[in-house]
């Protein structure tokens, strides 16, 4: 999966609207293979990001959970360790 496309759900504050979209941009932006459509295919890139970015609120929005909410702090947090580690493993690999 792409790594810009983050999880969504039970986020305290929630999520907003721009986040949601972005997600839809990630989205539609890897499965059509281009960052940016051509002239010719701009309207249907553009309506695949609205309607992706419709039903992914709906989802966000709609699902219950019983785990505590994240924080965008945290997530971060876990993100870096993530990164750190993987780069550790990256460079010790190379200096074998």
């Amino acid at each position: 999966m792409c790594r810009n496309i983050r999880v969504l759900l039970n986020f305290t504050p929630p999520t907003t609207e721009e986040e949601i979209r972005a997600a839809a941009l990630q989205y539609v932006r890897k499965v059509s293979g281009t960052r940016k459509p051509s002239k010719a295919n701009q309207e249907i890139f553009d309506r695949a990001v609205d309607e992706i970015a419709r039903i992914t609120g709906h989802v966000v929005h709609g699902m219950e959970t019983h785990s505590p909410p994240r924080t965008r702090e945290n997530e971060a947090a876990k993100a870096k360790a993530r990164g750190a580690k993987r780069y550790a493993l990256t460079t010790r690999r190379e200096a074998s």
